[in-house]
């Protein structure tokens, strides 16, 4: 049984926080109305944004060294998805950007100003701006103007919207804070303007490239795959196509561009040796000639031919590791001499060592990378400073690599001299002419075939400058992902306006009732008080009225002291059978909660039923029953009252009692009398409680309204003689933590028979009490309705 009672009070509790809530449907209705306006506007005029994509395929580098494809299996060589994601980042640099930027001269943007939406003009301009200051400056600048296109003839021209507007023919020089500008209209697309403001604004390069490097998104499609794709949202398409396509070619000009500054550079060093080479190879020849010539020989004997062809092979190797030993030590000096990191390093000139090839292959691409960006920064910038220690540390690399080398071919000469040696000793006992001229034969032929070398290097370096190819290949040139646009989402935009138009309605609301310390209806003061009976609950009336009660009214607040009446007669008729349990004592907290008021109308209520009731005005300090009966008369007020008769023991309570009648029912009065100095004081004289006994025999209903219990101590003074005390709260005025005063005093015996009410309680905020009565739904009509 509790299990049941306590999941239906948690059901009743939920239904009325949801009323609770719905009470304010106006309020929802009005969010989800302005939030939904809201949305549709920003749909109309917001500006939508095209989502443009592009994809491309990263090619594999082929034939960088031939040594390298030793290590092409190796998991640590071969960096699958790092030359990936390596390139993303090449291509998404902002030097490329800033390259982009130059090349479209979209830094410069031309803006047709509505009267509520701007839209851009790209490209179909109907005028063309040219600044006549230099390029330095016009990347650097920040500026703009507006231009009416009056005429074919003339224009007008201003830097603010608001400033009066200057007329300038076409083609004159302009005077701006950035220089002078001209302007010059374009027939194709000029009568499509006539008569239109345009705005034209110039924004620094670096700015604009950023932005755009901001707006383009590259990814790879699965961490192994070098298919990329490049996406850009915007609000004009064409643009957008420009700026994806204009990047792909970009990058793959750089690329192009970095191959054939090393294959040039590569040649400059074939080329010089070979100049080099080939001047020894002329003395060598002339040095043979000259030989046979003096000596008349003609032919070589064959009697030491073992010796001397092996004398001649360990003689080819000894040239072939001093051919070796000569490059390495020209590479090394190139090495040394590189000290501001302004030339690449010549590749693939025939050392054997992979590892000087691979980190010359690295160092030419920072070094080409750190003259992109120096292109549009300085060598202070961040980027730059780390090239640089990276150069640095790769130089050192470098160089202990070619120190290596270099003393390894030092020691491999020096034994394949060592054993040359040991073989011309057993060639010293040939013909002094035959070993001559075979020496001179040996030095000739290792010459040219260095020269032969070097030819071919020379033209395989020549090959590679030709068909220098770009790194990327186009899959899908930039296009239009969708024809629709992608910004404004408008069922997004009207789902979250639906759920804002909820929500902020909500969040007030709950914030109002979490603040909220008020107390409204009877069944919020009922949650307070709890043990303590609330009678009953009265509504809002019109300000103007006093007594509204009508004998055979069916309203609202009628009903409601019905059920007042109903309830006290109940608890006074449930006294004890010997006393006659009648003297009702009404107060509140405060002044202004509209005790008179219940107590002027309960005595009506009391009345209507042919009761004989009795309204006392213990308030003698602001009295207001004399408002609510005979139109307020100040006569009234001023004659004989509880005043007069507290102080002046020869009056009887005959000599202090007035009679009203209201709608034909009577009522008996005491009014407060004449104001003294001394309430508190009369109040504890005897005669109060005489008063209070003789009247409570006489009548069947004593009522008195007494002031507010808060302010003043006059209250408690005739407690002790009444029989229930009946505290008028306020609604949407009496705090709740005020009700916890007159509990208090229950409980100490100082307030008899407490119970409460709620006065000027809202339409909307009446419980079942208020509703009663069949009178509730009878309507009337409105100002607006006829007939």
């Amino acid at each position: 049984m509790d299990v049941f009672q306590e999941g239906f009070g948690d059901r009743t509790d939920l239904k009325e926080l949801i009323f609770g809530y719905l009470k304010y449907w106006y309020w929802f209705a009005l969010g989800v109305f302005c939030m939904i306006g809201l949305a549709y506007v920003y749909n109309k005029y917001s500006v939508p944004k095209f989502e443009v994509k592009s994809k491309i395929q990263i090619l594999e580098e082929k034939g960088a060294s031939p040594e390298m494809t030793v290590f092409k299996d190796l998991s640590f060589f071969s960096g699958k998805s790092n030359d990936v994601l390596d390139e993303i980042e090449i291509i998404n640099s902002r030097s490329n950007f800033i390259q982009v930027v130059r090349r479209l001269g979209t830094n410069v943007v031309y803006t047709a100003i509505g009267d509520i939406k701007k839209s851009e003009v790209y490209k179909e301009t109907p005028i063309k701006v040219n600044f006549l200051a230099a390029d330095s400056l016009i990347y650097q600048s920040k500026f703009s103007f507006f231009v009416k296109l009056d005429s074919k003839n003339s224009f007008s021209y201003r830097v603010e919207e608001s400033d009066a507007p200057v007329v300038f023919p076409y083609g004159k020089n302009i005077e701006t804070p950035i220089g002078d500008i001209i302007i010059t209209p374009d027939d194709r697309y000029f009568n499509a303007y006539q008569g239109q403001l345009l705005k034209i604004s110039l924004n620094p390069l670096e700015k604009v490239a950023q932005g755009y490097k901001n707006l383009v998104k590259i990814s790879n499609i699965e961490e192994y795959s070098k298919i990329v794709n490049l996406a850009m949202t915007h609000p004009v398409p064409q643009k957008a196509r420009d700026i994806l396509n204009e990047l792909v070619d970009v990058y793959n000009q750089n690329a192009v561009n970095d191959k054939k500054e090393i294959a040039d550079r590569t040649f400059s060093f074939i080329n010089e040796r070979i100049n080099s080479i080939s001047s020894n190879l002329s003395q060598v020849d002339q040095s043979a000639q000259e030989f046979k010539t003096s000596r008349g020989l003609a032919d070589i004997g064959s009697q030491a031919n073992i010796n001397l062809n092996i004398g001649a092979e360990n003689q080819q190797l000894l040239e072939n590791a001093r051919t070796q030993l000569n490059m390495a030590s020209s590479m090394k000096g190139i090495v040394d001499g590189a000290e501001d990191f302004s030339q690449t390093l010549p590749a693939n000139i025939g050392l054997s060592d992979p590892s000087v090839t691979n980190a010359t292959a690295k160092y030419n691409q920072l070094v080409q990378e750190r003259k992109r960006l120096l292109k549009s920064s300085n060598e202070k910038n961040p980027m730059i400073v780390n090239i640089d220690d990276q150069l640095k540390g790769i130089k050192n690399s470098l160089q202990s690599s070619l120190n290596n080398t270099v003393g390894n071919l030092t020691l491999q000469v020096n034994n394949l001299s060592t054993q040359q040696s040991r073989i011309n000793s057993k060639i010293y006992s040939a013909p002094k002419n035959e070993r001559a001229l075979r020496d001179i034969t040996r030095k000739q032929e290792t010459t040219e075939a260095l020269y032969l070398f070097l030819l071919q290097r020379r033209e395989e370096s020549q090959v590679a400058l030709a068909s220098a190819a770009p790194k990327s290949r186009v899959i899908d040139r930039a296009h239009l992902a969708d024809d629709a646009p992608v910004s404004p989402n408008k069922p997004k935009i009207y789902l979250a306006a639906l759920v804002l138009g909820v929500l902020i309605p909500f969040a007030f609301v709950h914030l109002a009732k979490v603040l909220d310390n008020k107390i409204h209806n009877m069944a919020s003061l009922e949650k307070l008080v709890k043990n303590y009976p609330v009678l009953a609950e009265l509504p809002k009336v019109d300000k103007k009225k006093k007594i509204v009660l009508d004998g055979d009214s069916r309203s609202v607040l009628s009903e409601s002291l019905r059920i007042l009446r109903t309830n006290l007669d109940y608890l006074v008729k449930s006294g004890p059978a010997e006393e006659k349990n009648n003297v009702v004592l009404i107060t509140s907290s405060v002044s202004g909660e509209g005790k008179t008021f219940v107590s002027s109308n309960l005595a009506a209520i009391f009345s209507s039923t042919g009761k004989k009731v009795l309204l006392i005005g213990a308030d003698i300090r602001n009295p207001k029953i004399h408002d609510f009966f005979d139109g307020g008369s100040k006569e009234k007020a001023q004659s004989l009252g509880l005043s007069e008769y507290l102080m002046d023991e020869a009056l009887n309570e005959n000599d202090v009692i007035q009679q009203a009648t209201i709608n034909d029912y009577r009522i008996d009065i005491v009014y407060s009398g004449k104001i003294y100095p001394n309430p508190s004081e009369l109040l504890m004289r005897e005669r109060i409680e005489t008063l209070l006994k003789k009247v409570s025999q006489e009548y069947d209903y004593v009522i008195v309204d007494s002031a507010p219990l808060m302010l003043v101590t006059d209250t408690l003074l005739i407690t002790p003689y009444t029989n229930h005390t009946l505290y008028v709260t306020r609604a949407d005025v009496t705090e709740t933590k005020v009700v916890d005063f007159p509990i208090a005093l229950a409980k100490e015996g100082k307030v008899k028979g407490l119970c409460f009410i709620v006065n000027d309680v809202k339409e909307g905020n009446l419980g079942y009490g208020g509703k009663y009565g069949y009178g509730y739904g009878i309507k009337t009509k409105k100002w607006w309705q006829f007939g």
